[in-house]
């Protein structure tokens, strides 16, 4: 529906977003060795299934041959979600973690961040799991943890302004409600029609879930939602200013504070 492309949502909290830069960087360098891209066919094979997020072996419907075991079933609640099948599905992941993670980790915390990303992607597996209990095609990618992310933007700052690629050709900017909602409820509407879909619905909906009721958890005690401060991008307050009208200062407030197998 949409690729985000940028936000000026300045850092409070934090000085660098660590966190996500080395999730991205982590992702990345897993794609690379065990990808097809690089990584022989049957070596990339073998890594899915063995890290990958088989619901039947998760709910004792089957079990692994020996040979493919790399780690306990349970670990793979949270290494399905390193894989990725090509460069767009690994690119479109990490967009979105670029994009909202630096947010979201500056109001929870470094630490509590990777806490926060590690149980949205384990809430998306569980999901997916509950979705198709038999299923024996390992879930693989990043969505889960990456949709708890947007759900958890989408409850600290609904108004800011984001750069978005709409149709995948028109780039414009909007208050992050209108695309993050829209997102947000086409992973719900999926799931409800095309639960069989290549694309795992469910591990999206598990990670929104998780999002919404952890970053109410874990935010900091001053970080309110719903967050009412607009922040503008630059090129918009530059195009306002060549127009003649008055941008609205990055930090100004406008009102106060309120308190191979499926991939995701």
């Amino acid at each position: 529906m949409f690729i985000p492309l940028h936000d000026a949502n300045s850092l409070k909290y934090i000085k660098v977003q660590y966190v996500t830069i080395s999730l991205i960087v982590i992702n990345t360098i897993i794609w690379l060795i065990t990808g097809p891209l690089l990584a022989p066919e049957d070596f990339s094979n073998a890594t899915t299934m063995g890290l990958g997020y088989i619901p039947a072996i998760a709910f004792d419907y089957a079990h692994l041959a020996p040979n493919l075991v790399i780690v306990p079933d349970e670990a793979t609640y949270i290494t399905y979600s390193f894989l990725h099948g090509d460069f767009w599905h690994l690119f479109g992941n990490m967009i979105f973690l670029w994009v909202f993670g630096d947010n979201v980790e500056d109001a929870l915390g470094h630490v509590r961040f990777l806490i926060f990303y590690l149980l949205c992607a384990a809430a998306g597996a569980l999901t997916h799991g509950l979705v198709n209990t038999a299923s024996e095609a390992p879930l693989i990618g990043a969505s889960g943890a990456i949709s708890g992310v947007v759900a958890a933007y989408f409850l600290l700052h609904p108004k800011v302004r984001v750069w978005v690629l709409v149709l995948f050709r028109i780039p414009l900017p909007l208050p992050a409600f209108f695309p993050l909602a829209l997102w947000i409820g086409q992973q719900f509407f999926m799931l409800v029609v095309d639960p069989e879909s290549g694309v795992s619905w469910g591990a999206h909906v598990g990670g929104i879930i998780a999002g919404l009721v952890l970053v109410v958890i874990l935010r900091r005690r001053d970080v309110p939602l719903f967050d009412r401060t607009i922040v503008t991008p630059r090129a918009v307050r530059h195009v306002e200013a060549m127009a003649g009208s008055t941008p609205v200062p990055a930090a100004e407030n406008t009102t106060k504070h309120s308190p191979w197998g499926r991939q995701s």
